[in-house]
């Protein structure tokens, strides 16, 4: 709603915080717990992308809980439409959360935003598995280099089916990712993979 001075936006009371506020509280959480939260967030970025919304900032912080801890995405404000891709097809603006973001938006070569946001929820799961960053540096292009290369290493707690599926997300190469990003169901189809013993 608006006004000749305000904008007004109503949205759902949201009662479970955010997921980081969750992660920041109690650690690292079991596979489980995990899978039912990465199921929900592809579930709800598939939505997003086959209507054309592309988030480009997806984070712990940007992933709200409601009472009954139900994943809602927020913070839309960097979303690009499928109407601003060019004609290569691709995106071009440079944005998002530098932890979170992927190699192929730091490039400056142009990206699928599908494939994009398909690495920002590789890294939120390796959060939700290992507590803290996949990445992580505080000198910003130390930082770049390390998400370029996919330089990261998993803990020792992880499952084997874990690590892969963040290895298979978390590939700097976006051409051999994209075979999964554009189908949820190919992801989905690794629910067996995060199941702990």
């Amino acid at each position: 709603m608006g006004s000749k001075t305000k904008i007004f936006i109503v949205m759902e009371f949201v009662t479970g915080g955010e997921l980081f506020d969750k992660i920041v509280n109690h650690g690292r959480m079991r596979e489980d717990e995990a899978r039912r939260y990465f199921q929900q967030l592809i579930n709800a970025v598939d939505y997003c992308h086959s209507r054309g919304v592309y988030h480009r900032d997806l984070k712990p912080e940007n992933l709200l809980l409601d009472a009954y801890g139900n994943l809602k995405v927020s913070d839309f404000g960097l979303s690009a439409l499928s109407q601003q891709v060019r004609d290569d097809g691709l995106l071009h603006t440079t944005c998002g959360t530098p932890n979170y973001v992927a190699p192929e938006v730091l490039n400056d070569r142009g990206y699928d935003g599908a494939t994009a946001d398909l690495w920002s929820c590789g890294v939120i799961l390796f959060v939700l598995l290992a507590g803290y960053l996949p990445f992580d540096d505080s000198n910003l292009m130390t930082l770049y280099k390390k998400i370029s290369a996919a330089e990261f290493t998993c803990p020792p707690w992880l499952s084997f089916g874990a690590m892969k599926l963040i290895a298979r997300i978390l590939d700097p190469n976006p051409m051999t990712v994209s075979t999964c990003a554009h189908s949820v169901d190919k992801l989905m189809a690794f629910e067996p993979i995060l199941i702990s013993d």
